[in-house]
């Protein structure tokens, strides 16, 4: 019953994500061809939302699902993993025409095709998982 609570969250998010043309393969190579400010928006915006409530859950010291305080630490000095780890997942995102988020949307939607891509997804972690000792971090 706890969890009822992140199916909704994750039904407002498949319905923002749906009116908002996130989970449009069309919208996102509109925004890879820098034809359109559409997606560029939604992500600015995402952003913006995103650092505000950042500070708002450190100024208040907000407790997470299972009631510790929710910490954030530090970022590492050097950007080299970020670098690649951004540049495989724009690649990824470019390619499939959608990031992990909006996928499950799109399943939700009934485009069951999109499991190839989630399947995917996994066996990327799956390699991730076995060269991490090996990827700068």
């Amino acid at each position: 019953m706890r969890l009822i609570k992140f199916l909704f969250v994750g039904i407002l998010f498949g319905i923002v994500m749906t009116k908002s043309e996130a989970v449009s393969w069309f919208r996102i190579q509109e925004m890879f061809r820098f034809q359109s400010f559409h997606m560029y928006g939604i992500i600015g915006v995402a952003v913006v939302v995103g650092a505000i409530l950042h500070q708002f859950i450190k100024s208040r010291k907000m407790k997470n699902a299972d009631g510790d305080i929710i910490q954030f630490a530090d970022k590492p000095k050097t950007y080299i993993a970020s670098i690649l780890g951004g540049t495989c997942f724009g690649l990824g995102w470019a390619m499939t025409g959608a990031c992990p988020g909006p996928l499950y949307t799109l399943v939700g939607q009934g485009n069951l095709i999109v499991l190839v891509i989630i399947a995917s997804a996994l066996l990327g972690a799956l390699f991730y998982g076995a060269l991490r000792s090996k990827l700068p971090h």
